[in-house]
C-alpha cells in the first residue's frame, strides 16, 4: 500500500486551525517546530547517507524548521550548510536561527550539494518567488542528485495545485503534519515527486483523504452470477465504447453483463439484448450504465430519459453528461454515479470556483449524486461532503476508451453491493492499478484486459 494511502488531505486555513488546537492544548510554536526540524532530519538522513546536504531556508517559519532540521543533522555528523534567502522575520524563526550555530550563506551565491533541501516557503504562499530567488533555486534544484521540497515546493499555491510562477520539480516532499491540496492536485502534484508525511501530532479533519486499496476478495463458495452482481450497459452510436465498458465490468468481477441496444460483439460471455421497457425492467440488474459511445441525437436523448426513470443504481458518463440536467439527476431516488472528465464537467455543472476538490464537493451536493471527477488528479465526492483523492494516475492512461474502462469498473463494484461511494473508489483504485501492470503505449482494451489480474489479486 502506498505510504500516504489513507492520509488526511487539509487546506491552509485547516492546517493553522490545527496548529492552534495544539497550542491552546499546551505546545508552543518552538516546540511544533523542533518536532516539524526533528521529523525532517530523521528523513534527510535516511536519504542522505554520507552525502553532503545544503538546506535553504526562508524567512518564515519554514525557514526556521530548516535552522532545526539542520542543527539536529550536523549534531548526527551529517557534513549540512545552509543558505538563507535573508533573516527570519518570526520570533521562533529567529529563535531556530540563534541556535544554529554554523555559517549561514547568502542563497544567491550558494554552491550546489548532491543533497538539496528547499524550506523557503511552505504552506500559505500567494505570490510566486522573485525571479532571481526562483532562478537560483531552479539551479540547485537541477544540480542535486536529489532535491527535497519541505512542506510545499517552493512557489506552490497550497490549496488548488496552482504554480504560482515556475517551480522545479523535486524528488521527494515531506509534507509537515499533513498532506495539502497541492500535493495531489495538478499542475503542482507533478512537482512533488514522492510524498512523506512528518507526522506532528496534530489534530486534523478527516473529510478529504487520499484514496486507500479497497478491501476486495474472492466471490465466497456458494457465489453464483447474478450474486455477484449484474450490470447492463446501453449502446450507443460508437458501440465499441459500450463493449469496453461491458469488458471491463467482467472483468472487475460482474457476474453478468448485458449489453442493451447494441450491434453485437465483443467476446462470447457478454449478453446482447434489445433495448426497450423490458430489458430496463429486469429486477436482477444492480448497476446500468449509460454514456459511453451514447451520441447527442434523439434516440440518445430517449434512452437517458428511460434509464433516468429507473429504479437501478446508475452510472452516468460521456455523452450522457451533457444531455442530462442536474435537475434529473438530483430528482433520482436511487445511487447515482456520475464520471465526467473536466470538459463533461464543466458542460454539467460550469467552470465552478475553488479547487477541483472544492468543485468536485459542490457538484456532488448540487446533483446528490456520487462525483468521480477524472484526470490526473481524480477526486471523488459524495453529497455529504466527503472527498478522496487518488494518487498521481499513469499519463499513459490519456487516450481513448480508458474512461469507458473506468465507468464498467465502477459498475461492477456497484453490482456487487457496495454503496455508491465505495464502489466509485474501488472502481478508480482497480483502474489505476490496472494501469500500472500495462507496458507504456497501452490502449484501453489493454487495461480492461489487466483488471482480471488485478481483481483476482493476482
Amino acid at each position: 500500500m502506498s505510504a500516504i494511502a489513507g492520509q488526511p488531505i487539509v487546506t491552509a486555513t485547516e492546517m493553522r486551525a490545527a496548529e492552534d488546537r495544539a497550542i491552546a492544548g499546551g505546545r508552543s510554536i518552538d516546540a511544533l517546530m523542533a518536532e516539524a526540524g526533528a521529523g525532517i532530519a530523521a528523513a534527510v538522513a535516511r536519504l542522505a547517507g554520507d552525502r553532503r546536504v545544503l538546506i535553504l531556508c526562508g524567512p518564515g517559519n519554514n525557514g526556521g524548521d530548516g535552522y532545526v532540521a539542520a542543527r539536529r543533522l550536523a549534531q548526527a555528523g551529517v557534513a549540512v550548510r545552509i543558505a538563507a534567502s535573508g533573516p527570519p522575520r518570526t520570533d521562533a524563526a529567529v529563535r531556530a536561527r540563534d541556535a544554529w550555530r554554523g555559517p549561514v550563506e547568502d542563497v544567491a551565491a550558494a554552491a550546489p550539494a548532491p543533497v538539496l533541501i528547499d524550506c523557503l516557503f511552505g504552506t500559505g504562499l500567494a505570490r510566486p518567488l522573485e525571479p532571481v530567488l526562483a532562478g537560483t533555486l531552479a539551479r540547485l534544484v537541477a544540480a542535486a542528485e536529489s532535491a527535497v521540497a519541505v512542506d510545499l515546493p517552493s512557489g506552490v499555491a497550497t490549496d488548488d495545485g496552482a504554480l504560482l510562477g515556475p517551480v522545479p520539480v523535486f524528488d521527494h516532499t515531506f509534507a509537515l503534519g499533513a498532506l495539502k491540496a497541492s500535493h495531489m492536485l495538478q499542475p503542482a502534484a507533478a512537482c512533488c515527486g514522492a510524498l512523506e508525511v512528518v507526522d506532528l501530532g496534530l489534530e486534523l479533519p478527516g473529510e478529504t483523504r487520499v484514496l486507500m486499496r479497497p478491501m476486495l476478495g474472492a466471490p465466497p463458495a456458494d457465489a453464483h452470477k447474478y450474486a455477484r452482481g449484474m450490470v447492463a450497459v446501453v449502446s450507443g452510436a460508437m458501440p465499441g465504447a459500450g463493449l469496453l465498458a461491458s469488458i471491463a465490468a467482467l472483468r472487475s468481477g460482474a457476474g453478468y453483463v448485458a449489453v442493451l441496444g447494441g450491434n453485437g460483439g465483443g467476446p462470447l460471455a457478454l449478453v446482447h439484448r434489445p433495448f426497450d421497457a423490458a430489458s430496463l425492467a429486469d429486477a436482477r440488474i444492480g448497476a446500468l450504465v449509460i454514456g459511453p459511445g451514447l451520441g447527442r441525437d434523439e434516440i440518445a436523448n430517449a434512452r437517458l430519459a428511460m434509464a433516468l426513470a429507473t429504479d437501478h443504481t446508475l452510472l452516468v458518463d460521456g455523452d450522457a453528461l451533457h444531455l442530462a440536467s442536474i435537475d434529473q439527476l438530483a430528482a433520482r431516488a436511487a445511487p447515482t454515479v456520475l464520471t465526467p472528465h473536466a470538459g463533461e464537467f464543466a458542460a454539467l455543472f460550469g467552470p465552478g470556483a475553488g479547487s477541483k476538490i472544492d468543485r468536485a464537493r459542490a457538484a456532488a451536493r448540487r446533483s446528490q449524486a456520487v462525483v468521480v471527477f477524472k484526470g490526473a488528479d481524480t477526486v471523488i465526492a459524495d453529497p455529504g461532503g466527503r472527498v478522496v483523492v487518488a494518487e498521481q494516475a499513469n499519463s499513459w492512461l490519456s487516450t481513448a476508451g480508458t474512461g469507458d474502462v473506468l465507468a464498467g469498473a465502477i459498475a461492477a463494484m456497484l453490482a456487487s453491493g457496495l454503496p455508491a461511494f465505495a464502489a466509485a473508489a474501488a472502481g478508480v483504485w482497480l483502474h489505476a492499478a490496472a494501469a500500472r501492470r500495462c507496458p507504456g503505449a497501452f490502449i484501453a482494451d489493454d487495461l480492461a484486459f489487466a483488471l482480471s489480474a488485478v481483481r483476482g489479486g493476482g
